[in-house]
């Protein structure tokens, strides 16, 4: 069978619940995330998933991410990696879309990146470090991150630029399973929040 990877965003944080970008200010979960995150832990630990034996599991280092996993019950079996830190978003951080567009009308960070942090280039490097470390042998591996590298990391798994990312919305505390589809590689499920209704 050939590797997939699920992607697990972080649970709500005060800056993903106001809209600011929250790259690498390392903010804790609120009290909303750290239930979701339970929940999510408690769905995959059940059917189908059986807390997912033999998947390896990568999370952030960030404090959001990395307490997702702990508290989805996989803390034990992750390694924390790099790779899946948030963008770097440089002079924006701390600021909502809004508050970038009163400065810079029309700006969207798909296609104009940001001052002062990581550019579109680079984030997709990460990326495709990571598509190519899930492709590297048959298992599954689980990571926990962020949403626009979670976001990235689809488009590349895709083939696609990373400009897609602009058009696949990623809720705090999903899942998501990149897969495949008659040989070619898919979007098998999509910013899933099912667990938390």
């Amino acid at each position: 069978m050939a590797p997939r990877i699920l992607l697990a965003r972080h649970g709500q944080t005060e800056w993903s619940l106001s809209g600011k970008h929250t790259g690498r200010t390392d903010i804790p979960l609120l009290d909303e995330g750290r239930r979701g995150a339970k929940l999510l832990g408690e769905r995959l630990h059940r059917a189908p998933w059986n807390g997912l034996p033999g998947t390896e599991v990568r999370t952030s280092p960030l404090l959001r991410a990395h307490e997702t996993c702990d508290l989805a019950g996989f803390g034990d079996r992750a390694t924390t990696w790099d790779a899946l830190m948030e963008w770097d978003y440089g002079a924006y951080e701390g600021m909502t879309p809004a508050e970038i567009k009163a400065q810079r009308p029309g700006w969207l960070i798909w296609r104009d990146g940001v001052p002062g942090g990581e550019t579109t280039a680079e984030v997709s490097a990460r990326a495709d470090e990571v598509v190519e470390w899930a492709r590297s042998a048959d298992r599954d591996v689980l990571v926990f991150a962020h949403g626009h590298i979670l976001r990235t990391i689809a488009a590349r798994w895709l083939g696609e630029d990373i400009f897609f990312g602009s058009r696949i919305r990623l809720d705090p505390t999903s899942l998501s399973i990149l897969g495949w589809a008659y040989g070619a590689p898919a979007l098998e499920r999509w910013n899933d929040t099912g667990h938390l209704a």
